[in-house]
């Protein structure tokens, strides 16, 4: 394995957490922002949009080596409009009345540049296999990000999660984290934390490797 090359594992847990396409990426933020108002819709676009991507990246690694590369955006979003087209219509047949409050950020999955991303830097390039695990793992960030502002929007917006009251009927709504510039409030918060969270991490880091009987680290002697 060269310097450069990465585990199979790896490949599959960087799209989890470390390069989380939405809370480090800063990819897919339309429907981040949009439909993420109530958990069950948060789930549902993560998972129809999992299924696009794991899609795309199994058909594009599989023919990669028959894509002239002048035309392989254009056949890069032809099959992943192919998988959008499917998605749309199983979510309208299984769960019309999610489908309905979805609308056509089902159709915009076809221009979320995640995908495109993924297909360009990782499954024309990268055997099936592992195109596979990075695919499952970015499907699974976006999802668990999704969920992460649904939680929090629904609870604060709705007072219910899942459609179950938490609080009763003398709880009163924040409506604002149920409408647009809820998403972005939302999305800030988690930027937040995620951020003071991995600087903490850093700092714990440093003091853990300074070597013991030197004195104390350099955060602890500018303070």
């Amino acid at each position: 394995m060269s310097p450069r090359e990465t585990a199979p594992q790896a490949d599959f847990f960087r799209g989890v957490w470390r390069e989380n396409p939405v809370l480090i990426q800063m990819l897919g933020l339309c429907p981040a922002l949009a439909v993420t108002n109530t958990v069950e819709n948060s789930l549902w676009m993560g998972l129809a949009t999992f299924f696009v991507l794991t899609g795309s990246s199994f058909i594009v690694s599989l023919i990669k080596k028959l894509i002239p590369g002048e035309v392989r955006i254009p056949t890069f979003i032809l099959i992943i409009a192919t998988f959008v087209t499917v998605a749309d219509m199983s979510l309208e047949a299984i769960v019309p009345t999610v489908h309905k409050q979805l609308g056509a950020f089902v159709a915009l999955i076809v221009v979320n540049c995640m995908i495109l991303s993924r297909q360009e830097a990782f499954a024309a390039k990268r055997p099936l296999g592992r195109s596979l695990l990075d695919a499952f793992g970015t499907g699974l960030g976006f999802i668990v990000a999704l969920v992460m502002m649904g939680a929090i929007r629904e609870v604060l917006g709705n007072g219910t999660l899942m459609g179950f009251s938490l609080f009763g009927p003398n709880f009163e709504p924040w409506v604002i984290f149920i409408l647009p510039p809820g998403g972005f409030l939302t999305l800030g918060f988690w930027l937040l934390l995620l951020n003071w969270f991995q600087k903490w991490r850093t700092e714990r880091a440093k003091v853990r490797a300074w070597p013991e009987g030197v004195g104390a680290p350099p955060e602890r002697k500018a303070a």
